[in-house]
């Protein structure tokens, strides 16, 4: 039977930390006798690290490939816990933590390219080996680099209009009208948009599409140290109203979506970034009957300052915890 029962990290409810923030939180050992000489200590360790394949050569050999990748390492911390007479009785075993996280940093991440992660990790140690240990991820919401600046919430308007063909000889034409009362939002909060639809053909319109996309370039490097940039887009948030707009009719839509409590923030600046994200709100009318559609594409600016109070999740609600070493 091994000396170690059980080692935990304990944390509060309201697990997302906002950049600069700090953890308080606790290790509780159980022993099932007692151990000499014990080594028991807590880390917090955030970092990134992106990869990808892509061909090489002026005349793109798809025989061949090379693998991109970059990493940045954003924050690594220690605390080794005192004990008494140097030894531990058989029981439970309660150590009080604390950690200031930086305030430059990224928020949690992961995509099939990459991935920012932070972890506290607890660690008992017997006579130069690890006796128990225990991994906890975490939340981590950015701060804004340009928190300080005078944004803009002008209200945001954008116009579509396509021409179509239906029923072999009929024209007609379907426009797309989409208000924004503010571009700027934080996570977590509500965004409100309104969109203006006039159907101009004698065919129904029966649905519109509302979607919230990421589009991230990742940054990396080749084994010559060269460096190379990749672009990919993921669908965030995705919506589907039924419109049933009549020939020769039009109709008015207001749609609403919450935002993921944890986001990338805009267009960030840090020097070891390895990756920058833009959001863009996208609402597709789809047109079957001509095979096209209609869209209207909306900037959206994702910002957050130590004010922000975005709502608490459980630790045990990250989707990816099994998934990251």
């Amino acid at each position: 039977m091994s000396v170690v029962k059980s080692i935990e990290v304990v944390l509060p409810q309201d697990a997302v930390y906002l950049a600069g923030s700090s953890i308080d939180g606790q290790v509780v050992l159980t022993l099932n006798s007692t151990l000499v000489d014990p080594v028991v200590k807590v880390e917090l360790v955030g970092r990134g690290y992106v990869e990808w394949n892509e061909e090489i050569g002026e005349t793109r050999d798809y025989s061949r490939d090379v693998i991109c990748n970059n990493k940045a390492d954003y924050v690594h911390k220690t605390k080794t816990f005192p004990i008494k007479d140097n030894w531990l009785r058989a029981g439970s075993h309660t150590f009080d933590f604390h950690f200031n996280l930086p305030p430059r940093l990224p928020s949690t991440f992961n995509s099939k390219i990459g991935h920012i992660s932070y972890f506290m990790q607890a660690l008992c140690m017997g006579r130069e080996h690890i006796l128990a240990k225990k991994k906890l991820y975490l939340l981590v919401q950015g701060i804004s680099e340009f928190r300080q600046r005078n944004l803009s919430e002008n209200p945001l308007s954008v116009e579509a209009e396509k021409k179509v063909s239906y029923n072999c000889c009929s024209r007609g034409w379907v426009s797309l009208h989409v208000q924004m009362s503010k571009n700027t939002f934080v996570p977590g909060e509500k965004v409100t948009f309104t969109s203006e639809i006039r159907n101009h053909t004698g065919k129904y319109i029966k649905t519109v599409v509302f979607a919230l996309y990421a589009h991230v370039q990742y940054e990396g490097f080749t084994p010559s140290a060269e460096r190379r940039r990749r672009a990919d887009s993921s669908e965030l948030l995705r919506q589907m109203a039924n419109a049933r707009i009549p020939a020769f009719n039009s109709t008015t839509v207001v749609s609403a979506f919450n935002l993921p409590l944890v986001l990338s923030v805009s267009s960030g600046s840090q020097e070891n970034e390895i990756m920058r994200t833009s959001y863009e709100l996208v609402v597709t009318i789809h047109l079957p009957w001509s095979l096209s559609t209609v869209k209207a594409r909306l900037p959206i600016v994702i910002t957050s300052t130590r004010d922000d109070k975005p709502k608490c999740l459980q630790v045990d609600e990250l989707p990816y915890e099994d998934q990251l070493v």
